[in-house]
């Protein structure tokens, strides 16, 4: 992760000081929210977030089946963020999907196993982020738990 400047620095805390974002809201104010679901037929769940500037946040999620890792045998996978930046795919990955052990994971792994130790349900996660002027991580966030939450195989709904 790049590390702040001194101006930059001081810059945020005079802005802390005086309550105040760069785009001349207080801190504790807070953007519109729309979201929308089932913008992607073809993927098994998908989600449009706007959240004030941050306009069309597109998140999607693939599923096929494919086979466990050998050491979590309980397990599904999932993957995503490839093509964000480091900045913002390290942290969305350590919210949904955990530390190595999987603890404190936004998704239950466990949940994506379909015969343990054979197979399980490998997710896809993939994000498009048309504009953006603040709470990028949030609006991603809430994009893809959206996506997540109506997710869908063949068989029905999962419930992650």
């Amino acid at each position: 992760m790049v590390g702040l400047s001194i101006r930059e620095k001081h810059f945020i805390e005079g802005g802390i000081a005086q309550d105040l974002c760069t785009d001349g809201q207080k801190r504790w104010d807070y953007c519109p929210l729309s979201i929308e679901t089932g913008v992607i037929p073809q993927a098994s769940g998908s989600a449009r977030v706007r959240m004030g500037g941050t306009n069309v946040i597109i998140a999607s999620v693939k599923a096929e089946l494919g086979k466990p890792n050998h050491l979590h045998p309980d397990k599904g996978k999932g993957r995503g963020g490839e093509e964000l930046s480091a900045e913002l795919s390290l942290p969305l990955q350590r919210c949904l999907l955990g530390g190595k052990s999987g603890a404190r994971a936004g998704i239950n792994l466990s949940s994506l196993i379909v015969a343990e130790g054979k197979i399980c349900w490998d997710l896809y996660i993939d994000s498009l982020v048309v504009s953006s002027d603040r709470n990028l991580l949030d609006a991603l966030s809430a994009a893809i738990k959206v996506s997540l939450f109506f997710f869908h195989t063949f068989e029905g709904y999962f419930m992650l």
